[in-house]
């Protein structure tokens, strides 16, 4: 079996839980899991399933392709790229009503229509 996505994903998980500032036992209580099997995911001992990244994603307050992707391919991005990663961040975060807010506003600023 080729471990190279499992690897990714462990040292994607590790990086973001370490910018959280969260021990394994921390995530793994708030992804629902033992302090272990957060281990073994890091570690790439773990075939984790879909359902259970994304609620690792979910604890660490992420999107699922996030842990999916290396920050290698990310520091390559254009500057353009760069601010849409930012934007699509933000997005992500606001609620329903503030999201309508940011399509009025586009609509102000770029002229378009649906």
């Amino acid at each position: 079996m080729d471990k190279r996505i499992l690897t990714l994903i462990g040292t994607r998980v590790r990086e973001k839980r370490k910018e959280r500032g969260l021990s394994q036992e921390e995530l793994g209580e708030k992804a629902g899991f033992h302090f272990s099997y957060i281990g073994g995911v890091e570690r790439s001992e773990k075939n984790i399933t879909i359902t259970n990244l994304q609620k690792i994603a979910d604890a660490l307050e992420v999107e699922i392709y996030e842990l999916l992707i290396s920050d290698n391919g990310y520091r390559t991005r254009s500057e353009k790229d760069e601010i849409i990663y930012i934007i699509n961040q933000r997005l992500w975060t606001m609620s329903i009503r503030d999201l309508k807010k940011v399509i009025v506003f586009l609509k102000e600023i770029i002229g378009k229509k649906d």
